[in-house]
């Protein structure tokens, strides 16, 4: 098929992702002159929120940015204030973080693969319509999303938005009998997990690679999820948490309400791909295996096979949610004291969808005189438009329709949280 006018195609809302946007493409005789992702959601500002609040409110107010990865902004906020108050906390409150962690990931990647995903690669316009030729998976999908939330209820106090995490560690212990419940259901989820891997891996998947490189936090000996480390795939980038305003940029875009992030002068993408291209090796034994098995290899770089990895890190969140309560000793208790002091914190966790970054500016009281954060979908809004461009020319023969549909299902493969992009800070008031 061939087009010789110019064509645009403005489509509507995007479905099945979290938060509002839109597509618009316009191309001329057949070539593709722009891409946008329109990101039109209201910006909330919660770095001006946080301004002139106390040190010890970051965790609660941060977790509202997010329903669906609360705990992100919880670890990442409270990794920036201690940062900021000298204190690192480390043992046993380190791995009550990282189980909370476990089930955020199980959570979110069990949502994002049944519910939002798989449809795509099925022919279905949505998981209900799914679930009359799907049932069984479905329900596994859902029971896999109720157990990660289950384990966010134990650890963190609820489900949505935790209210058990506070700077220095938790307002209260889990006791090893609530921990020791979970562990009947989790040796249920990693079969469960190693099946939807299968199943995904069997999807068809476009022949469509990106060309970006991939940044997440790598941890010593660890699949990644807490930490201070920020690397890339290329090798091209090693830094500490506190470097990492100084090489990442952010840039407003007249069609976004989400800040676009570059390194380097060009476009990178973080999440499942970027963790599994730096930490493969890290990978506990029974997700390692699967992996191998669905043919990933080192590194994958097609978007459409991310739904394979996510599958396989939710592996990844079963066997070190286990490793943890077969290890639980309760710490002393439940929290450390930190002090405030004046100074600045940087802090970085792995949340589901990529590295989310916060950082502080601390009076010597504790009051937050400024705050930054940069969440990974506004991270990897250039990278999806970046892919856009290209998956649009390789596809430009297709009727406006098809084009559009295939395009949608290519940002669904980012998983992107556009609630969590819109709360940049930089507005201008200007009176005459």
């Amino acid at each position: 098929m061939t087009h010789s006018a110019t064509r645009t195609i403005d489509g509507t809302p995007i479905g099945r992702v979290e938060g509002e946007g839109r597509l618009r493409i316009e191309l001329h005789a057949g070539a593709v002159a722009s891409v946008e992702l329109r990101i039109f959601e209201p910006p909330r500002f919660f770095e001006a929120l946080l301004r002139g609040r106390a040190y010890t409110e970051p965790p609660d107010i941060t977790a509202r940015i997010c329903g669906i990865c609360p705990v992100a902004y919880q670890m990442s906020a409270c990794a920036a204030i201690e940062d900021a108050c000298g204190m690192t906390v480390g043992g046993g409150l380190a791995e009550l973080r990282r189980l909370l962690y476990c089930g955020e990931w199980l959570e979110s990647h069990a949502l994002h693969v049944y519910m939002l995903h798989a449809p795509d690669f099925l022919g279905y316009d949505g998981a209900v319509a799914m679930a009359r030729d799907h049932r069984s998976d479905v329900e596994r999908g859902l029971r896999l999303k109720r157990l990660g939330n289950r384990i966010m209820e134990v650890v963190g106090g609820r489900a949505i938005h935790p209210v058990n995490v506070r700077v220095g560690g938790f307002y209260r212990l889990p006791t090893a009998g609530e921990l020791g419940e979970l562990v009947h259901e989790l040796r249920w989820a990693l079969g469960a997990a190693m099946a939807t891997v299968e199943w995904v891996s069997g999807f068809r998947a476009p022949a469509f690679e990106g060309d970006w490189d991939l940044i997440a936090l790598a941890e010593p000996g660890a699949y990644p999820s807490l930490g201070r480390s920020v690397q890339a795939s290329s090798g091209r980038l090693d830094i500490d948490a506190a470097d990492f305003l100084a090489h990442v940029h952010e840039r407003h875009v007249a069609h976004s309400t989400a800040l676009h992030s570059s390194w380097a002068g060009g476009e990178y993408l973080v999440g499942a791909l970027a963790r599994y291209a730096i930490s493969h090796a890290a990978l506990p034994p029974q997700a390692a295996m699967a992996a191998r098995d669905a043919g990933l290899g080192e590194m994958c770089r097609n978007p459409f096979q991310s739904i394979v990895v996510r599958s396989v890190e939710m592996m990844v969140a079963c066997e070190e949610a286990m490793r943890i309560i077969d290890g639980y000793e309760a710490p002393r208790t439940p929290s450390v004291q930190v002090a405030p002091r004046a100074g600045v914190g940087h802090g970085v966790s792995e949340a589901p969808r990529g590295l989310l970054y916060h950082r502080y500016e601390l009076a010597a009281d504790g009051t937050i005189a400024s705050a930054t954060i940069v969440p990974p979908t506004s991270q990897n809004q250039a990278a999806i438009e970046h892919d856009l461009r290209r998956f649009a020319a390789e596809n430009s023969g297709l009727d406006d329709a098809t084009l559009a549909t295939r395009c949608e299902q290519l940002v669904r493969c980012y998983d992107p949280c556009i609630s969590c992009a819109t709360h940049f800070l930089d507005v201008q008031v200007l009176r005459r």
